[in-house]
């Protein structure tokens, strides 16, 4: 069932609507306040009007009252044949005076041939005659019926007029009450567009965070907002930048030794040269693979960039889900079985009663697995033969932490901020040449974009190194 359209409009109505308002938003206040000050001249309009009627009934049936109260003594007429007190006959009141007796017989009237029908209801009232309505007000005295009537179309028209009349200075004062709109909508606008000349005018690399001083209260909070993306993205080509500067250099450096050992292939004299020139392509060309797969790692993760704050605790970062991280750690672990069985290591999940609580977080699980995987593949090139790797979760006063500790040499702790930088590896403690230096720069930022730390320190129990990837305790975190 399709949701019901607000206000009461249907999509066709809110389409055509669309299309007929102006696309700028300066034209649109104009239109709506203009539309708002002819609706409110109208309505005062009609309400002046009415209002004028009404005055012009009381005041009109006021003469008509007194009229009739100063003929009750039976007046002398005056030099017109009009009985003295009566108001004028002209074009402005038109009063009709009759003057019957109580049998039915009229004794005067004000103006041949605008005879009356004798009225038997006292008081007022609306008697149609002579094709048109008239207000008939009817006074009795001990010998005669005073009747005093007036045309309703005399007041229709002078109530007309009244409120012409009250119109007349909105009419004048439009066009400047517009001129003031206009030049009030403009002169709150000029903050829009003062922004937008000045970001008409930047060049692609400047991306230098917009003033906020002087706008109005309703568009800082945009303007915020927007230097904030601002800063991202300069982070984001800042980062860029320095990433293909030091994979040129260290991707120079693999390649180098592929060409020499290629070349050391071909001049190889005898079958063992040869052989053992091949085993070392074979190896560099593994070593080459594994660098350039870091590296792609390490891009897909830094294009995903860092959530904000408020993205990170709601768990909004790109392709975040319920991440179990038993279920995950399980799977890592399977894949990562061969390894350390060619290295007769002992690599599984923590006995530890403290450590064996598992919980759920809000991250992207792919992510979350190559996190988890390259610990475990730093941890068993680095153990020596017959070491542990223990795998397993905390939960103290700082949050809930992913751990994974080994027995391994360890690393020194003046080179712990230092070996989660790009490109820098840490001691070679087992013999083996160093990786990539890629592999705990990797961990750090996936752990950024699920709203999470990483910690590195001496492992307690194994002696070796302890990783925590620690989500704070205001991060939400499900018991699994």
């Amino acid at each position: 069932m399709t949701a019901a359209a607000p206000l009461g409009f249907s999509s066709a109505a809110r389409h055509w609507l669309r299309r007929c308002l102006p696309g700028s938003l300066g034209a649109r206040l104009l239109l709506f306040i203009g539309a708002a000050i002819v609706l409110t001249a109208l309505l005062q309009g009609v309400l002046a009007y009415r209002n004028a009627l009404a005055q012009t009934d009381t005041l009109f049936d006021y003469q008509m009252q007194q009229t009739a109260f100063a003929l009750r003594a039976g007046l002398p007429v005056d030099a017109r044949g009009r009985p003295q007190g009566t108001p004028p006959e002209d074009e402005n009141n038109e009063f009709i005076v009759q003057v019957w007796t109580n049998e039915g017989l009229r004794i005067f009237e004000s103006a041949f041939g605008t005879a009356l029908p004798q009225m038997a209801v006292l008081g007022f009232a609306d008697v149609p005659a002579r094709g048109t309505m008239y207000r008939v007000f009817s006074l009795q005295t001990r010998s005669q019926v005073i009747q005093v009537a007036q045309d309703m179309h005399v007041r229709t028209a002078l109530a007309r007029e009244a409120a012409l009349r009250s119109l007349w200075p909105i009419a004048l004062l439009a066009p400047l009450l517009a001129l003031a709109v206009w030049w009030v909508v403009r002169r709150s606008l000029a903050p829009v567009q003062r922004v937008r000349r000045e970001l008409a005018m930047r060049q692609p690399q400047d991306l230098a965070p917009v003033p906020v001083a002087g706008l109005p209260e309703e568009m800082q909070p945009l303007v915020r907002e927007f230097n904030a993306l601002l800063q991202r993205v300069d982070q984001a080509f800042e980062a860029q930048q320095h990433f293909v500067a030091d994979a040129a250099h260290e991707l120079r450096s693999p390649l180098a030794a592929l060409q020499l050992q290629l070349q050391a292939l071909q001049r190889a004299p005898g079958p063992a040269e040869r052989e053992l020139a091949q085993q070392r392509l074979a190896a560099g060309i593994e070593r080459a693979k594994h660098l350039v797969e870091q590296l792609l790692a390490l891009a897909r993760q830094e294009a995903r960039g860092t959530p904000t704050p408020a993205q990170a605790a709601a768990g909004q970062g790109a392709g975040a889900g319920l991440v179990d991280l038993r279920a995950l750690a399980e799977q890592v672990l399977a894949e990562t079985a061969v390894m350390a069985q060619a290295r007769q290591l002992d690599v599984g999940l923590s006995e530890a009663p403290q450590l064996q609580h598992s919980f759920a977080v809000a991250a992207d699980p792919q992510a979350m697995a190559t996190l988890l995987r390259n610990l475990l593949d730093n941890a068993i090139k680095y153990v020596p033969a017959g070491g542990r790797v223990d795998v397993g979760w905390s939960q103290d006063a700082q949050g809930r932490a992913l751990v994974v500790e080994d027995s391994g040499p360890g690393i020194a702790e003046h080179e712990r901020e230092r070996v989660v930088q790009r490109f820098v590896r840490g001691h070679d403690a087992g013999g083996m040449a160093g990786g990539s230096g890629l592999g705990l720069a990797i961990v750090q930022s996936i752990a950024r974009s699920a709203g999470a730390q990483l910690l590195l320190d001496a492992s307690p129990s194994l002696g070796g190194l302890r990783v925590r990837i620690l989500w704070p305790a205001q991060a939400p975190a499900a018991q699994a």
